[in-house]
């Protein structure tokens, strides 16, 4: 279901894993691909992708990245390393957030989508 891009915090993983979501690791299992690498094996995986790297974001909307994956880019840090796990837990239990076709921006205390046009 998810792909957690190398920054996002490693103690958030297990913790969603926990919780039952599917959660592939960069960190884990493809350390040092890059942000192309890991959109293609989102593609590839259909997985949502997890990251604090606002990259994302121009590599999908400013360069028109073809058949973009969803994204969720966390803005904020938070106050501790499962933050990320935390917010997307919340995030997941609003039955109005649906994050399929959508790039998610998480900030502190609110949640921004932009969902891609499909054709």
């Amino acid at each position: 279901m998810f792909l957690a891009n190398e920054n996002f915090p490693r103690p958030s993983t297990p913790l969603l894993r926990a919780k039952g979501y599917i959660v592939k690791s960069i960190q884990e299992e493809y350390s040092g691909i890059s942000d192309e690498e890991v959109i293609q094996l989102a593609l590839d995986l259909n997985l949502i992708i997890l990251t604090f790297d606002s990259d994302y974001g121009e590599l999908i909307f400013k360069y028109a990245k073809a058949n973009p994956p969803s994204v969720v880019f966390f803005r904020e840090k938070g106050q501790t390393p499962v933050f990320a796990a935390t917010a997307l837990i919340s995030i997941l239990q609003n039955p109005d957030v649906k994050l399929l076709g959508a790039f998610t921006v998480v900030e502190a205390n609110s949640i921004r989508q932009r969902f891609y046009q499909k054709g």
